[in-house]
């Protein structure tokens, strides 16, 4: 049984709440079902531990904490690996990238960042009223940390929260996904077997209420929140944090588009966009889920992404070759289905999938051509195995229709012309973009969003500095 972690204590619920296997929808255990208690407990644990412990000052714990951690992982890695598959319904091979192996390494990444990160910075020396002044900047702690993620990259999402925020000193209440807490609360019992965290600064919660979510982003003693997940969800939060002005940051919903352009190397842009769309059966937030092509050309487009699609594998995430795994819960491939039932009443042309497969979540992937770019399905996030095929007539009809979305998260281009899919990928509203399928993913680089696809940045140096306040000093030179 998994236990909450609360103090420095691994500690067991009132009450528990069934998890699923999403490739077989048994019961694949028990999770402890947090109550709005335990929340009010770790947010005093964590205030405690950042108010009267060394942990935001010292910075050479910090670095062996994080060391210890990635060093946990790395010998827990199989035993993760198979938990992820299960409570995930993951691929296994996408375990050894983003579901886990990359991931990993953020805690070596900024553990190796703060041995060199300048947390001061001199300016230069000021004149006033006959007297020299010297200036400087500190970069400190943001404080105590609610940290809240969703289900369907939860590893990554968790190491790219706790990693930086612990790395700047922060302490942190970290929530797991209801649908997928076995991991969240795995990495809690690392990091109390096997760190010198000491009790407090990192605190463990799964539940299956929402009270306990509510209470981490309205409680005064909490400074900063990181949420990611739906955009409606993220408006919600805005508000709850505005009463005490709270630091926000929001990785939030997107509607990416990949732009073929009549220069193309059409057959390699359509199969990297089918594939894409099937990462994770469409279940994430940078996929591209619009795919926008020239008129002239769309049949023979469509008709390569058709016979890509019939050719990936879908099965059990545990066999090696299986790419497309299941979705997460019975309740989101009645989303899933039901949004493209409604887009195929509104005009869209269903050209392959659609379909249901049991037992599990499973959804087959799915091709929609001829779709309105005002649609529900070109406007709304599908998180499923559906691709929407639009039409344009020039690149500037290509960039207007990519650019007619509330989000911005990422996006891609495919031309013969590199210069030219750059002009393009210039013009579009979004926080990451690829060109001819380059990949921006990494430890390294900041990850984020415009419009209303959030606030700030994840990973990278950007990640680190989302957890620092900024202090200015100045004194009187002798």
């Amino acid at each position: 049984m998994k236990r909450l972690l609360i103090d420095g204590e691994l500690v067991a619920a009132e009450r528990t709440y069934p998890t699923l296997n999403p490739a077989t929808g048994g019961v694949l255990g028990e999770a402890p079902d947090a109550t709005t208690a335990d929340a009010e407990s770790a947010i005093a644990a964590a205030r405690r531990a950042f108010d009267t412990t060394d942990w935001a000052t010292n910075t050479e714990l910090r670095v062996r904490c994080l060391e210890q951690l990635h060093r946990a992982l790395d010998e827990h890695r199989e035993e993760l690996r198979e938990l992820t598959i299960a409570d995930v319904g993951a691929p296994r091979q996408l375990t050894y990238s983003a579901q886990l192996d990359e991931p990993i390494e953020f805690f070596r990444y900024y553990a190796d960042l703060l041995k060199t990160y300048p947390l001061t910075e001199e300016l230069p020396e000021k004149e006033y009223m006959g007297q020299r002044h010297r200036r400087w900047i500190e970069k400190d702690a943001a404080g105590v940390v609610a940290a809240i993620i969703p289900y369907n990259f939860p590893n990554q999402l968790a190491f790219a929260k706790l990693a930086p925020a612990l790395a700047a000193g922060c302490t942190v209440v970290l929530k797991g996904a209801p649908d997928t807490p076995l991991t969240t609360l795995m990495l809690g019992e690392l990091i109390a077997e096997h760190t010198d965290i000491p009790a407090g600064v990192v605190n463990v919660l799964s539940s299956s209420q929402v009270e306990v979510g509510e209470v981490l982003t309205k409680h005064p003693d909490v400074d900063v929140i990181t949420f990611t997940g739906a955009t409606s969800t993220g408006r919600r939060i805005m508000e709850a944090a505005s009463p005490t002005i709270k630091k926000v940051f929001l990785e939030l919903g997107g509607k990416s588009a990949a732009i073929i352009l009549d220069d193309a190397d059409f057959r390699a842009a359509a199969l990297h966009t089918a594939f894409t769309i099937c990462t994770h059966s469409g279940q994430g937030c940078a996929l591209t889920s619009r795919l926008l092509v020239p008129r002239a050309h769309q049949d023979e487009i469509v008709a390569i992404v058709a016979d890509s699609f019939q050719r990936i594998k879908q099965g059990d995430p545990s066999n090696p070759k299986t790419y497309v795994g299941p979705l997460i819960s019975e309740k989101q491939r009645d989303k899933v289905d039901g949004m493209v039932r409604r887009a195929v009443a509104d005009g869209a042309t269903l050209v392959t999938g659609g379909k249901r497969v049991d037992p599990g979540f499973f959804y087959t992937p799915t091709l929609l051509a001829d779709v309105d770019p005002n649609s529900e399905i070109a406007q709304d996030e599908v998180f499923g195995p559906v691709l929407a095929v639009i039409a344009y007539d020039d690149d500037d009809d290509a960039v207007r229709i990519a650019n007619n979305t509330i989000f911005g998260l990422s996006g891609g281009v495919f031309s013969a012309d590199e210069e030219r899919a750059l002009a393009v990928a210039r013009r579009i509203r979004s926080g990451t973009f690829g060109i001819n399928g380059g990949n921006y993913f990494g430890v390294d680089i900041p990850f984020g969003g415009y419009k209303q696809s959030g606030l700030g940045r994840e990973a990278g140096v950007a990640g680190l500095n989302e957890f620092l306040e900024q202090k200015a000093y100045a004194s009187v030179v002798k």
